[in-house]
Formats: structure tokens, C-alpha cells, sequence
């Protein structure tokens, strides 16, 4: 593959957000974007590749699509897998892992037999270690074979991108990243209005909201796994890093905790994302949440939802606590609430909008519960 190549690149996103990537993609300027299950493809080379990772808040990592064929057995796949052009895209010094997909509409569905194929190809034929271990594998290599299709594509984020590189402290049931840019976006949060979240737990919502509102790149903190890859360009990556420039921000996004280590954690991470001087942190309970100063914006909360934290029965009367501070004190605000309970949601009694569809989280679907501003 040379470096001018053209190619798919599969945005991968948590299922029931791929229509909110596809909209990133767009406003971002990249190539064909199409929404399919479970992310969304553009086209591109491996400059844009590197620019999907660095800039686009909502995706959860980036693969790209090296290759593919048909094989109807192993001994198929084998043979293919030492033609394959392993030494375009990967380097002989670096770890690989394989990760393989199947099912049984393919001839090939034992996924560990089809995985040893492919090490072996790759071992052989180019001589790169090869690693089962995932804390070893600077890449990885996934291969899904569907109706006899064998389609390879390489790991170019490594860690997730939701890791942006400066939270280093997170609570109990911690929003990630790039879900929280998203439900911004589906709340209509475009970086020019205040934004308030009265459960703020290590401070996701308010670092993405003031990070989008000054323009800086979700990528700018970390390294990649595509800088190990062949065609990576040292000199190329730093001019692109250097092209995202903050703006300067005069908005304040503000979050509060009934926790006190909730609140110090989250100035931490603000302090480290380097938007310290545009969020507040303070301890408080949802009853004295108070408005603040100057035009309305988005309220936006990730309760507990007693899956996995407190007790269900207490939540009823804390999502009914919330949901009447938010009717009596913010007035012309909007406010979305993230949660995996339908019930506790309307037990706000906020006046929400159709649901969008549930979204894949943790083992659990969970689903943001959006108003209009409010009366």
C-alpha cells in the first residue's frame, strides 16, 4: 500500500451512535462517510487515518482496511495469507497480534485456526514477533471472514480513543469520552453556550464541552499505534499536530458533586486537558444547584442508574430531586440525561423529546433523554 493509496476506513462507535459519528464525519470534511453497523467508513490514505484519530471526538478507534480475499478453507486461507503484502503496512521489529472474527456462514468459522494461519503467514513471510498477549501487541491485526470474505484490517488507535491522554483519575461508573462528545452533539451542544452537569463524577462532560468549545484536537495528548506502522511520517504527524489551534473561550462549564474526591479528581483532569481556566468544580448536592450568571445553555447528567451503583429504590427520589431543581431554576435551558432506566428517567418529570435508540455501554444499553428549553 503506498502512502498515496486510497482505502476504507472503518470508524468503529459503540451500536445506536453511528448516526452522530456520521455527522462528525461530515462536519469534519471526510471522504464518502457512511453510517453501517457498529461506526461509520470514509475513504482515505493514512494521512487521514492520522487526522481520524487526532480529531474526531466521537469514534472509538480506527481501522484500517489493508486488504482482503476469499478462502473457503485453511489450507486456502494459509496459502493466501504468505501472498498477502504483509511488508506494505507492517514493520519486521514490531509485535503483532491477530484478532480473528467468524461465523458459520463461512467454510472457516474456528477462529483460532484461522488466527495461527495468519500468525504463521506473518511470522514467516515477513518476520514480525508474533503475540497473543495485548499489553505486548504495539498492533493488531483483525481479520473477519463473512460469507467466505476474508477482510484484514489493522488497529490504528492502540488504546481506545476515549483515552485522551490527560485523565488519569475516573469514579465508580465513568462516562468515556468519546460517548459523552457524542451525546453533546446529539444534544445540539456546538462549543458556544455554558454548559452545567450537577452530577459530574470525574468531569467528562464539562472537559469535552470546554474542550470542543476551544477548538482542541481529542488526540493532541497521546500516542497511536499507527506510528508504527510502515508508512508512518514522523515529520508529517508533528505538522499535523501543530494545525489545531485553541481558540480563546469566555464561556465557564461548570460541574458539581455531592463527592469531595469527585470534585478534586475532576479539577485534576481538567488541570491536566489544560482547560482548568474555563471549568468549575465545586462540592454540592443536587438540591442546591443553582443557576448560573449570564445566557442559558445545556444541562447534561449521567446519573447513577442502579445497575451497578446505590440503590434503586433512593434513585426514584434523586432523579425526582433533579428533575425539580431543573424545572424551577433553569428556565430556557436545555437538558439531556444519560441513563439505562426508562422509569427513572420519567420520574424527572421533564417534558423529553422522542428517545433515540439505546446504545451499547458497558454490558448495559443506555439511552440520552433530551428536552427543548424549558418553560
Amino acid at each position: 500500500m503506498r502512502n498515496d493509496e486510497t482505502f476504507e476506513i472503518f470508524l468503529t462507535v459503540a451500536p445506536g451512535l453511528e448516526q452522530a459519528l456520521l455527522d462528525e464525519a461530515r462536519e469534519l470534511g471526510f471522504a464518502a462517510p457512511k453510517a453501517v453497523p457498529g461506526g461509520v467508513t470514509v475513504q482515505g490514505g493514512w494521512s487521514e487515518v492520522w487526522r481520524a484519530n487526532l480529531s474526531l471526538r466521537g469514534a472509538a478507534r480506527v481501522l484500517a482496511r489493508i486488504g482482503e480475499f476469499r478462502a473457503f478453507h485453511l489450507a486456502q486461507l494459509d496459502k493466501r495469507a504468505r501472498k498477502f503484502p504483509w511488508g506494505e503496512v507492517l514493520r519486521a521489529d514490531v509485535p503483532v497480534r491477530v484478532e480473528v472474527a467468524t461465523n458459520r456462514k463461512s467454510k472457516i468459522y474456528h477462529a483460532g485456526a484461522a488466527a495461527q494461519r495468519v500468525e504463521k503467514a506473518i511470522a514467516e513471510t515477513l518476520g514480525a514477533p508474533i503475540t497473543r498477549d495485548a499489553a505486548e501487541a504495539a498492533l493488531t491485526v483483525k481479520l473477519r471472514i463473512e460469507d467466505n470474505l476474508c477482510v484484514f484490517s489493522v488497529d490504528t488507535s492502540g488504546e481506545g480513543l476515549h483515552k485522551r491522554g490527560h485523565k488519569s483519575a475516573v469514579g465508580k461508573a465513568p462516562m468515556r469520552e468519546n460517548l459523552a462528545a457524542l451525546f453533546l452533539r446529539e444534544c445540539g451542544y456546538t462549543g458556544s453556550e455554558p454548559v452545567v452537569d450537577p452530577m459530574c463524577g470525574s468531569g467528562t462532560f464539562v472537559i469535552e464541552a470546554a474542550e470542543i468549545a476551544a477548538g482542541m484536537l481529542p488526540g493532541r495528548n497521546r500516542h497511536f499505534a499507527f506510528e508504527q506502522l510502515v508508512s508512518f511520517d514522523p515529520a508529517s504527524w508533528e505538522n499535523m499536530k501543530q494545525q489545531g489551534v485553541a481558540r480563546a473561550v469566555d464561556q465557564v462549564f461548570r460541574g458539581s458533586d455531592r463527592n469531595a474526591g469527585a470534585v478534586e479528581m475532576a479539577a485534576a483532569n481538567a488541570e491536566r486537558a489544560g482547560v482548568a481556566e474555563n471549568t468549575r468544580f465545586l462540592q454540592a448536592a443536587v438540591s442546591d444547584l443553582q443557576r448560573p450568571d449570564g445566557p442559558p445553555g445545556l444541562v447534561i447528567v449521567n446519573p447513577p442508574y442502579g445497575a451497578r451503583i446505590g440503590n434503586k429504590k433512593l434513585l426514584f427520589a434523586l432523579y425526582g430531586a433533579l428533575g425539580q431543581v431543573l424545572k424551577e431554576r433553569f428556565s430556557g435551558w436545555r437538558v439531556g440525561i444519560v441513563t439505562s432506566d426508562t422509569a427513572l428517567a420519567k420520574a424527572t418529570q421533564l417534558p423529553f423529546l422522542p428517545f433515540g435508540p439505546p446504545v451499547a455501554h458497558g454490558g448495559l444499553k443506555i439511552r440520552l433523554y433530551k428536552t427543548d428549553p424549558l418553560p
